[in-house]
Order: C-alpha cells, then sequence, then structure tokens
C-alpha cells in the first residue's frame, strides 16, 4: 500500500512539475517583456519635460546676445537628448514608437542644422531679423514636435504596459485554473487511496475563483476574503493587491490624460505674442512723440481692453460678446498703426451673442487675416467680423478681401487646421484654435476655411448655442 501510495504521489507530480515549468517560462517571458517595457518608460522619462522651454530660450539668449556661443548650453540640450533616444532605441520593440524614436531624431538633427545656421550668421555679421524669424517659425516649431513625440511615445510605452499586464493576467488565470484542475485529479487520487477528502482546499479556491472571474468581467471592486492556511491567503493577498495595482494603473493614466489636456488647453490659451506688444508700445510713444493725445488714449485703452479680455478672469470660456471685445480691441489696435491699409467691420447679431466659445478665438483669426490677407495686398483692405445662427449651431466668419489662397496653398492650410503640422507656415495658431473648439464642444465643431486667390478669405467658426462659461 505504502509503495502504491508513493508511486500515485509521484504520477501526481509528474504533471504539476511540467505544469510548473510551462508557468514559470510564461512568466518569466511575460516579466521580462514587462521589464524591457518598464525600463524604456523609465529612461523616457530622462528627456527633460523642459526640454521646449529650455531650447527655445537658449536659442532666444544666443540671437539677441544674452549668452555667447561658448555660454550657450544648445549643444548639451542636443547631445542629452540624443543619447536619451539612443539609449530607448536599444530598449523599445514596438514597430509604433520606433518610428517615433526615428522622428525625433530628424527633428533633433534638423535643430541642430538651424542653431549651426542661427551660429555662423551671428559670426558673419548681424543678420538679427533672419535669426529671429528661424526662431520663430523653424526652432520653436520644431521643439514643440518633439515635445509631442516624447509624450506620444511614453503614451503608446504605457499602453504597451497596460497591454503586458493583461498578457500577466491570462497567464496567472491559466495557471490557477490548471492548479484548480490538478487539485481536483489530486483528490480523486488521494481519496482512492485514503478515502479522505479534504475539504478545506475546495471552499476558498472556490472563493478565489469567483473573485477573479469578477475581476475578469471587469468589476474591480471584487476582493479576495480567504483566511485557509498561509498558502491560500498569500494567494488572496496576492490577488488584491494585484486587482489594487490594475486600479491604481488605471487611476493614474486616467490623471495623466487630465493633466496632460490641462497642459494643453493651458499652452494653447498662452498665445501672446511680444512683438505685437512691442510694436504697440512702440506705435503710442510715436504717438506721443507727434502730439496726437487723442490717439494715445484711444489706443492705450484699447490695449488695456485688450489684455483684461486676455486674461478674463482666469475664464476658460467667454461669450461671443465678451470675445469679440477682445478682437475688437486688437483690430483699434492694429488700425491705428496700419491707418491706411486696414479697415474692419463687426456685424454680429444679437441672438448669437450669447454662445460660448473657448477663450480668445476670434482674435487669432483676425491676426492671420491681417498678416497673411491684407499686409500683402497692394492698397489695403477690409476685414468683416459677421455671423449667423444655423439651427442649434453658432457660426462666426472673419472675412478679409486680401490677397486670397492659391488652391494648393489652400489645401495646405486645411491640412494645418486637421493635422496641426504646418512644417515651415507660421499658421499654428489656427489649428490651436480649431483643436480648443473640440475639445471643449465636441468633435463637430471647429473652423472651416474659404479661399479664392486674389479675391480674399473666408474663416467660419462653428461652435453650439448653448453651453456654460
Amino acid at each position: 500500500m505504502s509503495r502504491q501510495i508513493q508511486i500515485s504521489y509521484f504520477i501526481l507530480l509528474v504533471p504539476v512539475i511540467l505544469m510548473l515549468i510551462s508557468a514559470f517560462y510564461r512568466l518569466w517571458d511575460v516579466n521580462r517583456k514587462y521589464e524591457t517595457m518598464i525600463n524604456s518608460a523609465a529612461a523616457a522619462s530622462q528627456f527633460s519635460q523642459d526640454f521646449k522651454q529650455d531650447f527655445d530660450y537658449e536659442t532666444y539668449l544666443l540671437i539677441v546676445g544674452g549668452k555667447t556661443e561658448e555660454e550657450s548650453q544648445l549643444d548639451d540640450l542636443l547631445q542629452n537628448a540624443n543619447e536619451v533616444v539612443d539609449s530607448l532605441t536599444t530598449l523599445t520593440g514596438s514597430e509604433k514608437s520606433e518610428k517615433l524614436l526615428v522622428y525625433i531624431k530628424k527633428y533633433l538633427a534638423n535643430l541642430e542644422s538651424y542653431t549651426d545656421t542661427i551660429k555662423e550668421n551671428i559670426e558673419s555679421g548681424d543678420h538679427y531679423e533672419e535669426n529671429m524669424l528661424m526662431w520663430e517659425t523653424d526652432v520653436q516649431v520644431v521643439t514643440e514636435l518633439i515635445q509631442e513625440s516624447i509624450s506620444e511615445y511614453i503614451q503608446n510605452e504605457t499602453s504597451l504596459l497596460q497591454q503586458y499586464q493583461q498578457e500577466y493576467q491570462v497567464v496567472f488565470y491559466k495557471t490557477l485554473e490548471r492548479s484548480m484542475v490538478l487539485s481536483v485529479l489530486s483528490l480523486v487520487l488521494i481519496l482512492l487511496l485514503s478515502y479522505l477528502i479534504p475539504k478545506g482546499i475546495t471552499r476558498p479556491l472556490s472563493e478565489l475563483s469567483e473573485v477573479a472571474n469578477r475581476v475578469a468581467a471587469g468589476d474591480l471592486t471584487a476582493r479576495a476574503n480567504v483566511n485557509e492556511g498561509p498558502e491560500i491567503t498569500a494567494l488572496g493577498t496576492s490577488m488584491n493587491e494585484m486587482i489594487e495595482k490594475i486600479n491604481d494603473l488605471l487611476e493614474q493614466v486616467t490623471l495623466e490624460q487630465k493633466n496632460l489636456r490641462k497642459a494643453e488647453f493651458d499652452l494653447l490659451q498662452a498665445q501672446i505674442n511680444p512683438h505685437f506688444l512691442y510694436n504697440t508700445l512702440d506705435a503710442i510713444v510715436w504717438l506721443a512723440e507727434s502730439g496726437d493725445n487723442k490717439a494715445v488714449v484711444s489706443m492705450t485703452g484699447s490695449l488695456s481692453e485688450f489684455f483684461r479680455a486676455s486674461l478674463g478672469k482666469g475664464k476658460d470660456r467667454v461669450s461671443v460678446r465678451e470675445d469679440l471685445v477682445h478682437a475688437r480691441s486688437y483690430l483699434e489696435i492694429q488700425h491705428t498703426r496700419y491707418l491706411d491699409i486696414l479697415q474692419y467691420e463687426i456685424r454680429v447679431p444679437e441672438e448669437v451673442m450669447e454662445a460660448v466659445v473657448p477663450k480668445i478665438t476670434l482674435q487669432p483669426i483676425v491676426e492671420n487675416a491681417i498678416y497673411h490677407g491684407i499686409k500683402n495686398k497692394r492698397g489695403g483692405g477690409t476685414i468683416t467680423i459677421g455671423g449667423y445662427r444655423d439651427g442649434d449651431v453658432a457660426v462666426l466668419t472673419v472675412e478679409d478681401d486680401g490677397i486670397g489662397m492659391s488652391p494648393d496653398r489652400l489645401e495646405q492650410v486645411r491640412d494645418v487646421i486637421k493635422y496641426g503640422r504646418p512644417g515651415h507656415e507660421n499658421i499654428y495658431g489656427v489649428y490651436n484654435v480649431n483643436e480648443r473648439i473640440r475639445l471643449n464642444c465636441g468633435e463637430e465643431y471647429g473652423i472651416t476655411v474659404e479661399s479664392e486667390e486674389g479675391k480674399g478669405t473666408c474663416v467660419s467658426i462653428r461652435v453650439p448655442m448653448g453651453g456654460d462659461q
């Protein structure tokens, strides 16, 4: 009998050993992939979150003479960024992540080319305007693309971590299932040998199985409460800890997405051009020196109203009436500066005045109409702000009779509004306005552009009639 029991236990042990080898191998393989993704995400986190701000500021200091080429940290910033990207290339196994890293390397190469050109211009003489234009239209756009790409890389790696976490759960559940099957077989074998049924094993396993099934069905509030021996208790504790970690991970991803959107809003609403302020103040000084006190008072009041509306008492959304105050003050300032070439009209009906829009919606569109439409037209032109109601939708229009756009240029502008990749074109503000409208109001709202070369351009802004500020 003892010999038969020993043989029976040996027969029972063989499948257990095979199962453990299989389970350990699968767990090791999943853990290896998971560890690689962790290392990749950790390496990506070394990429400075302030890279864009630091690089843009260092470039600006170099151009304006705030730092010499020897004092500038541009080379160090580029070297550190390239080292981080190189380390990520050896870690990532995702095709999408590899493509993002290739894009980032290209962007860094472009930045190096731009900074070399700026340095050569500084060494060869006074190219201040050329360098400032390159800083505004090239360097800042590329650093923005780098920041977006590294954020997308981290998001992609985080998504892969979730997938591997799910794979780990599948392995765990399969291992648990096989363990239960072997437990049943062991119970039958022990029953035949000793006529004893270890009933104490089945109840806690059933409870753990129920918890596992609830979690698999999406109920992350399920918790195991078993105290039947140290092994089962440890298994229940481990399962509870795993569920807690899944909850924490989901909450962390949700919070990160919320913070990311808030950062996007803050960034999109901080588009105050310092050159506009400098030029306006210069114009006020010129008017004061020429003795035109009435124009000085008018322009100063418009500038004050412009920045008061920009702050908006901390509100992210304002009525069309309030946003028109901001756009009108901007137009009055520009009208004073460009008296001979700029006229404007505001014809927005009262029925759409209380519709809600993201703060600073009209002004960037008006700015584009001036600088890309009216200023380039011989003899000047007129900008007209209008609007109408289309059912539950308020439509605002900004129309100019400037130089208009060719079909190719119009298609390029529409691509910028849709995808936000302007390349060397300085029209990113229009994309920002469209993105804020979509984020605040929904995907079906936003900006459309119509234009005819030599006749002018019309930008339509669609927002819902209702909404709380």
